[in-house]
């Protein structure tokens, strides 16, 4: 992994290569759900609703994992 000095974010602290890592497979399993997403929403006879619910719910459940490793001091 390349290492990098991020600039100091204000209610973030800086990630070690560990929390880095787990940060990028959070965001790649996102993608995949995210692909998945675009798969239903293309598929007729679905009820979009729930298929935009689903979406909405799966990215609450992403950012909250990552907030759980960036573990930000602010609201």
């Amino acid at each position: 992994m390349d290492t990098l000095t991020q600039p100091k974010i204000t209610g973030y602290r800086q990630l070690d290569e560990f929390d880095a890592a787990l940060m990028n497979k959070i965001k790649a399993k996102g993608v995949e759900l995210g692909e998945l997403v675009a798969e239903l929403r293309a598929l007729p006879g679905l009820d979009q609703r729930w298929v935009s619910i689903g979406a909405t719910d799966l990215q609450t459940g992403l950012m909250a994992l990552t907030r759980s490793v960036a573990q930000p001091t602010t609201f």
